[in-house]
């Protein structure tokens, strides 16, 4: 793969400001000896990779190989350069904003400058980001749905076993509660509250049915679409405040190095 190269790895152990775990564990929603260990870093490249001829979006380090799924105990990182992070959480990219809000005992590194980008969180959201994620929950509840096409689930065994994938079903619903949470609050808490984890922990032992999963699903929708346009977040993102942060934490990052 283009993003695992050794001279990418190089440059993301280098320049890691922030990197947590982001997966099912940092949401309370693995199930005993079921998961692997997803991460997500955000790094500062050398200007060389800003300024000069070479190019660096993120390095992708998968234990298990390409095309293989990663079983209990692997780990799959993603560590962007911090500009693209930053492009990614402006756009309200659920996934993407997820570091803002892990608590300090899922955090694997942070600096200084990783600190200062979680506590200035609130400059990221808007209800642009709630768009996001009304438009990634229609889209899943209308694959599950079967009223759109593409493939929704590469996990034949679940299907065998409850008649669905429970892995899809509840990474939709939860896709659903985290955005109205986040357009109602402006923030996430990690790990989910109950009682919707333990809905949801229960949607994927196979204890929901399909249709339960779908109909929650519409409900999380239809309080999504009022949410963007009555959310008290703003508009749209202070990418005024992004652009003059950037400039001066890669400044203050070469500076230092």
């Amino acid at each position: 793969m283009k993003h695992s190269t050794e001279e990418f790895a190089r440059v993301a152990e280098q320049g890691t400001v922030l990197r947590c775990q982001v997966g099912s564990g940092a949401h309370g929603l693995s199930l005993d000896g079921q998961n692997d260990r997803d991460e997500m870093g955000v790094c500062v490249e050398p200007p060389e990779y800003v300024i000069g001829l070479r190019a660096f979006e993120q390095y992708i380090y998968r234990s298990q190989p390409e095309h293989t799924r990663s079983g209990f105990g692997d780990l799959d990182l993603t560590v962007y350069s911090l500009r693209k992070w930053t492009r990614l959480a402006l756009e309200g990219n659920p996934a993407v904003l997820l570091p803002l809000f892990v608590p300090d005992h899922e955090i694997v590194t942070i600096t200084p400058l990783g600190r200062d980008l979680r506590a200035n969180a609130e400059r990221f959201l808007s209800r642009r980001a709630g768009e996001r994620y009304l438009g990634y929950l229609r889209a899943q509840r209308d694959r599950m749905a079967g009223t759109r096409g593409g493939k929704h689930t590469n996990r034949p065994e679940l299907v065998e076993q409850h008649g669905f994938d429970t892995k899809y079903a509840y990474h939709m619903v939860r896709l659903g509660l985290q955005g109205v949470e986040l357009l109602e609050t402006g923030g996430l808490t990690l790990p989910m509250p109950e009682p919707d984890r333990g809905w949801l922990l229960a949607l994927r032992r196979g204890e929901h049915s399909r249709d339960d999963a779908l109909s929650r699903a519409k409900e999380l929708e239809a309080r999504l679409e009022e949410l963007c346009r009555t959310s008290h977040l703003p508009e749209h993102p202070d990418t005024g405040w992004a652009d003059r942060w950037l400039v001066r934490a890669y400044q203050q990052f070469w500076n230092e190095s």
